[in-house]
């Protein structure tokens, strides 16, 4: 097929667009790279572009030496796993019967779930109610609160909608009910939409630090993210104390924020391609059909 003069120009003015996208959204992440190999004296100088300079490893030894790092990291890792757990199974449970027209007060259910997208219960009576149910220092006060998000909710209940509804009769006529037909016709069928929710669901846990910050007191008991807050807002005084060279704590208050950062996106970051296949197909049938 031979592509027109205006298809040839939108093509190279849509690629040069998108290098750009690419490039403007790299760069920062890049650039902390860069900053977290490199000596403090090139950083301190803004000496410090696209690669490292003054190649040390100094700031991660002493960040993976740290104890507390590797509990706020294995405390992520449990909040994560529960809670984007708890998050897919009552999102399931909402959307699932919204997706069905014929459900009772269907309409009045959805608008009370829509209504929550534009109006909240208002940060302190969240954390007193939180309080009064005995959650405060404990795993639930991080996976329970924000388990279900409105939005994620309305696209997998269009999702559901797009499924045969033949599929569902046949499985209704041959004696299944309806928690079978959930479980073996319509979640291997959903695999798309699931593997996006588990995505978004899975980085707004993994990054939350705001939930914890309040609702957490025990430092043990602290996510990652809110361990590279601290570290963000200064407190990195047990860092700088495990070593008394004074060319170690200034390579360490330099680049100790850029290093944690990297430490803390990059599971994330090996996770996203396994679910990419996933994510565009999922988002868009989600978005679009119905």
């Amino acid at each position: 097929m031979r592509v027109s003069r205006g298809e040839k120009i939108f093509n190279v003015i849509n690629i040069i667009i998108m290098v750009i996208v690419i490039i403007a959204t790299l760069y920062p992440f890049w650039y902390l790279v860069s900053v977290s190999f490199s000596s403090e004296k090139f950083v301190y100088s803004g000496a410090v572009t696209l690669f490292p300079k003054g190649f040390t490893l100094k700031t991660y030894k002493v960040l993976l030496a740290e104890k507390d790092f590797w509990i706020s990291y294995k405390n992520t890792v449990i909040y994560t796993v529960l809670g984007t757990f708890i998050s897919l199974f009552l999102s399931t449970l909402l959307a699932y019967p919204l997706s069905k027209k014929n459900l009772k007060g269907r309409n009045i259910i959805l608008g009370l779930v829509v209504f929550t997208m534009f109006f909240s219960g208002g940060l302190i009576p969240t954390y007193l109610l939180v309080n009064a149910l005995g959650m405060r220092n404990t795993i639930w006060a991080v996976v329970i609160p924000g388990a279900i998000n409105t939005y994620y909710v309305i696209i997998m209940k269009t999702f559901f909608e797009g499924l045969p509804a033949e599929l569902e009769e046949a499985a209704a006529i041959d004696g299944m009910d309806t928690f079978g037909i959930l479980l073996y016709i319509i979640l291997p069928l959903s695999m798309p939409v699931m593997a996006t929710m588990t995505l978004f669901y899975a980085v707004g846990i993994w990054n939350n630090w705001f939930g914890p910050f309040i609702y957490l007191d025990q430092k043990e008991l602290f996510p990652v993210a809110l361990y590279l807050r601290n570290i963000i807002v200064g407190s990195q005084s047990t860092m700088v104390n495990s070593t008394n060279d004074v060319n170690d704590i200034a390579q360490i208050q330099a680049t100790v924020k850029a290093a944690s950062v990297i430490l803390t996106a990059l599971p994330i970051i090996m996770v996203y391609p396994f679910l990419q296949k996933y994510f565009v197909k999922g988002v868009m049938i989600g978005s679009l059909k119905g």
